[in-house]
């Protein structure tokens, strides 16, 4: 067996032991030659130190592999660069778009995501979530659900943990980022009433949706504005199938001309059934949609939509959550991201009786 004598070091041992139990912020502040309170300040990327310092420190850095204790530097300043999302289903585009959005603004600010889907849409499953978020070290939530699963006299946030929601009528105790669902109907009904169609039908959502509640509302006052009769709405389920069935309903009344439907999936439906029962789009019955999907444009005839941003909710809900973090204060009230129509084939002039 070899070894040296009086048990000294061998050359570079000391550097391996150092590699194998992690880099101290003590060892770069000796190799670099200054504090230990300058190299935390280049770690934390503060101002205040010359750049030939950083540059010191951080090749010492980089010789050691040393590596910031990011979990104790989070204790420390009382946040963990974490936002927590609670959804109630990855099934619909809709959600998984705003949440594409929201990681991708999250990382651009250097945040992770932690992502808490809830199984089943009740109190006890979103405050279990709510807790589970707490326990994982969140600085913030944004949560994509309805509204009613939201009771803040039941659900115990975690301390200091701020709260967007997406899509709900939150009212006063959250910050919303929301759709404007409003001005995007009223662009629907209008386009239709426009290409002379003498009132609009309404395939409308799930009635314990608010989205739904929303689009309907925003119809049926476009129509009371406008001076024109207000048809009863066919309701669906959000689906291409539950669009198929009330299409099949609609199209037994030979006055309905124009069609507006609460989603693209159901109008996706309502189409099959217009051309199974003879209605032709758009020479008979026009029909739009609401949220152009990506299929939306390879629909036959390619359907006329409301387009929405799901991109820009997500990038909003990133900006308000991390507002209220870095200024320590909850926010509230709604923020609207405007819609756009976007008109393809499926709409076109009343037909002449």
């Amino acid at each position: 067996m070899t070894g040296t004598a009086g048990g000294a070091s061998a050359p570079g041992r000391g550097r391996h032991d150092r590699g194998a139990r992690g880099a101290s912020m003590a060892d770069v502040a000796r190799v670099a030659g200054v504090s230990s309170q300058t190299v935390s300040r280049v770690s934390n990327g503060f101002s205040g130190v010359n750049e030939e310092t950083r540059e010191r420190v951080l090749a010492a850095m980089r010789e050691l592999d040393y590596r910031p204790n990011s979990a104790a530097r989070a204790l420390k300043r009382g946040q963990f660069h974490t936002i927590g999302v609670i959804t109630f289903t990855l099934s619909t585009t809709g959600n998984v778009r705003t949440l594409e959005g929201i990681a991708t603004s999250a990382a651009q600010e250097g945040y992770a995501v932690t992502l808490m889907p809830v199984a089943v849409p009740t109190q006890d499953e979103v405050r279990g979530a709510f807790t589970r978020l707490g326990e994982l070290a969140v600085d913030a939530v944004i949560v994509i659900m309805e509204v009613h699963l939201l009771d803040s006299g039941r659900l115990t946030l975690p301390p200091h943990v701020q709260v967007v929601v997406v899509d709900s009528d939150a009212g006063d105790r959250f910050a919303v980022v929301d759709t404007d669902q409003a001005g995007g109907t009223r662009d629907a009904v209008r386009h239709l009433l426009d290409l002379g169609h003498g009132t609009v039908w309404h395939l409308a959502g799930p009635s314990d949706s608010y989205a739904a509640q929303r689009r309907t509302a925003a119809w049926r006052r476009a129509l009371e504005d406008a001076g024109r009769p207000v048809p009863e709405p066919a309701r669906g389920d959000w689906s291409a199938e539950s669009g198929y069935r009330a299409g099949l309903e609609l199209a037994g009344h030979p006055d309905c001309t124009a069609v507006f439907a609460a989603n693209d999936q159901m109008a996706l439906g309502l189409l099959r059934a217009l051309n199974e029962r003879g209605r032709r789009v758009p020479d008979d019955v026009s029909v739009i949609g609401f949220d152009d999907i990506p299929e939306s444009g390879s629909f036959l005839p390619p359907l006329t939509t409301v387009h929405q941003d799901f991109g820009e909710v997500g990038r909003r809900c990133v900006e308000s959550a991390l507002r209220q973090v870095r200024q320590g204060a909850a926010e509230r009230g709604t923020t609207l991201v405007p819609t756009r129509l976007v008109v393809r084939e499926s709409t076109g002039p009343a037909p002449t009786r």
